[in-house]
């Protein structure tokens, strides 16, 4: 190897590192958002491939009904409601979840279900990317431009080690209850601090009124999103008492609204009913909690691997630049990170309570998200601190100001951070793209799946099954195992017992006398 082929590493960084001194953060944003764009295209497309499945026939076929017998959408959405107080009296109290599993698209089109993964993901990633600048920049001081560089490079991250991706993106029943719910709650943090903030009365009333509404939609839906709402909406109504008394009542509409709905939710009689049917038993209300904190460690550490922590290194010197221009007081990074931490764990409490049990993938796809803004938060506030302490210490013998360990890390990323960044973002490109697994991160698994031609077989056999479900000349119906089948398509399928209850959910919506799927 000649001196100039050893050379090229070093001289490649320091040119992209030239490059990107040279950006101005509005454009960096701009190319972190076609990074992300590109990077969920993929997910998008196999949506195409997307097909109806699991609890969506058993929420499903009620509607389905109706809609097959009249035609009207009205009928159809007041089906939805009936059979959603039938819920609410007998099975759960998720009323506005419920609600909207029944109204699943796929009821009336069987071949919209490649909607789900455009919703799903267009929700919850414009929701949270809403958030977390509304946050950083309000909150925190960051520009604008900063922020929205940081969500864009966060949401990327967090899509390509989602945990489960198929309850999360492609599963209309599971991501309605889980996604959709916790998106909707972004979007009521959002109104709620907007108000807060708000110089305006009509403004702040506008903000209120809409986290209001959106606040009780959260109630209505599932358990984890519910506590996470009453929890932060609580604090920033004690935030309004301590720092604002004006700004009480836009804290405390929300949040009584929000309660409400809450309350509606946990005290619905189909609770009870069903917990008398669980076999699983929860742990006690004191319990919970000691082991929420326990699990939001383990999961933690789970969901820190090597691609999350490059990227996080990758981010700190612009999040020290943020900090650093902030005109914000950080004076209390132990509270925020504590409270950071309490959020997240709080996160586990309503499943360990309920059902003494942790782990559900469309659960701990939120929680998974709500950690990495934590992570993004608390790192910034500790900047914030860092950089708005007196810069240097007492003097030394040498008559000269010894330095902090704050200001050696400032120096530090003033110095070498473009390099930094330069150098772990090409680290990151390279593991994204070039793992040996290609399942490992879900874009290029989605990309894999459609190149290689499993997408196509699997939706050409599903719309087979499809077929035979339709034939009125079919009472009984045998199907095939999937030949091919994406790997974020990880759904359980069929059986060959005609009693399992995913069969019997199918049989139920389309009227068979029985299905089942053979043996290879």
């Amino acid at each position: 190897m000649t001196d100039k082929m050893r050379q090229w590493p070093t001289i490649w960084r320091d040119r992209l590192s030239a490059h990107l001194e040279g950006i101005s953060m509005r454009r960096a944003a701009v190319y972190a958002g076609i990074l992300f764009v590109l990077s969920v295209l993929p997910l998008l497309l196999l949506g195409r491939y997307n097909v109806m499945c699991i609890d969506d026939y058993d929420y499903g076929w009620r509607i389905h009904d109706t809609w097959l017998a009249t035609g009207s959408l009205a009928q159809s959405v007041r089906t939805a409601w009936q059979q959603n107080m039938m819920f609410y009296r007998e099975w759960q109290g998720t009323y506005v979840s419920c609600f909207l599993m029944g109204l699943c698209p796929m009821n009336f089109d069987y071949g919209i279900a490649y909607i789900v993964p455009i919703l799903m993901i267009g929700m919850l990633s414009s929701s949270a990317f809403v958030l977390g600048r509304h946050i950083l920049h309000r909150w925190l001081g960051a520009d604008k431009a900063g922020g929205a560089f940081v969500m864009f490079i966060l949401l990327f991250m967090f899509y390509q080690v989602l945990e489960a991706p198929f309850e999360g993106i492609y599963w209309y029943n599971g991501a309605t209850h889980y996604v959709l719910m916790q998106a909707v709650w972004f979007f009521a943090l959002t109104a709620v601090s907007a108000a807060l903030w708000a110089e305006k009365r009509s403004k702040e009333a506008a903000y209120s009124v809409l986290a209001a509404v959106l606040a009780g939609v959260v109630g209505g839906g599932n358990l984890i999103t519910g506590l996470q709402t009453e929890i932060v909406l609580a604090f920033l109504v004690l935030y309004a008492v301590l720092r604002d008394r004006r700004k009480i009542a836009a804290a405390a509409l929300p949040f009584a609204v929000g309660s409400i709905g809450f309350l509606c939710n946990i005290l619905a009689p189909g609770n009870l009913q069903r917990s008398t049917l669980d076999a699983n038993v929860g742990y006690s209300a004191v319990r919970s909690v000691f082991l929420s904190f326990y699990y939001a460690g383990v999961f933690i550490i789970r969901w820190t691997p090597a691609f999350v922590i490059l990227i996080w290194l990758m981010l700190l010197p612009i999040l020290w630049r943020l900090a650093r221009d902030s005109e914000k007081d950080f004076r209390h990074p132990v509270w925020v990170t504590l409270g950071c931490v309490c959020v997240v764990a709080a996160m586990f409490t309503p499943t360990l309570y309920a059902i003494g049990m942790i782990g559900l993938s469309r659960v701990d796809n939120i929680i998974q998200l709500v950690y990495y803004l934590c992570l993004v938060m608390a790192t910034t506030y500790w900047f914030g601190w860092l950089t708005h302490r007196k810069t240097a210490g007492p003097y030394g013998e040498s008559g000269v100001r010894d330095l902090r360990t704050g200001d050696i890390f400032g120096l530090f990323m003033d110095k070498a951070g473009t390099k930094m960044t330069a150098v772990c973002f090409v680290l990151v490109l390279a593991v994204w793209l070039f793992t040996a697994d290609k399942n490992t991160y879900t874009g290029v698994s989605a990309l894999r799946s459609l190149v290689n031609g499993e997408a196509q077989t699997f939706y050409a056999e599903a719309m087979e099954r499809h077929a035979l479900y339709l034939d009125e000349t079919v009472t009984g119906v045998e199907v095939q195992p999937y030949s091919a089948r994406p790997a974020l398509f990880d759904f359980e399928d069929l059986t060959e017992d005609a009693y399992n209850w995913l069969n019997l959910a199918v049989t139920q919506y389309y009227h068979k006398e029985y299905v089942r799927c053979l043996t290879k």
